[in-house]
């Protein structure tokens, strides 16, 4: 019992100690850099859709957010353009969730639906350590998505990037 008194007063010292040497507390950086990738996308609804997806990121710097842009190409094309607020979770990775608009047409679907809609995106990015290759991926959630029934529409992406 001696010892855990003893071990729980050394523990408390030393963590006022630490808050009182540092002025503020070390913090992650986002992931830095933007990049442009490119892989693979699947529509999830209106019978589901296999494509490819175009990804582009522009970080901006000393702030948590990123224009995002993305071109979903399927059995037609949509344009995804979003602003994402992203929180890093280590050096290398961090989580987003941008909001924007899908830019689609026309009667035939593309993996987020055919009409303008407002767009939510939830997505990670991971940058591969001592090099400028970027691993992501993100799900694209379109809210009155399709021109005749109006539905959400749901479409998961991935792929590699090059940072610059």
């Amino acid at each position: 019992m001696n010892h855990l008194q003893y071990l729980v007063s050394i523990l408390g010292a030393s963590a006022i100690l630490s808050f009182a040497i540092s002025n503020q507390p070390a913090q992650a950086q986002v992931a830095y850099g933007s990049y442009v990738g490119i892989g693979p996308t699947f529509g999830l609804t209106d019978g589901g859709q296999i494509g490819g997806v175009l990804a582009f990121r522009y970080k901006l710097l000393e702030t948590p957010a990123s224009f995002r842009a993305q071109a979903l190409v399927g059995r037609s094309t949509a344009v995804v353009p979003t602003v994402s607020y992203d929180l890093p979770l280590n050096w290398q990775t961090d989580i987003y969730l941008g909001a924007g608009l899908v830019l689609a047409g026309g009667e035939t679907p593309s993996p987020v639906g055919n009409k303008i809609s407002f767009a939510l995106q939830p997505g990670i990015d991971y940058v591969i350590p001592n090099s400028n290759t970027v691993i992501f991926g993100n799900a694209i959630i379109a809210f009155d998505a399709y021109r005749n029934s109006g539905g959400t529409a749901l479409s998961l992406q991935g792929g590699m990037g090059l940072r610059f």
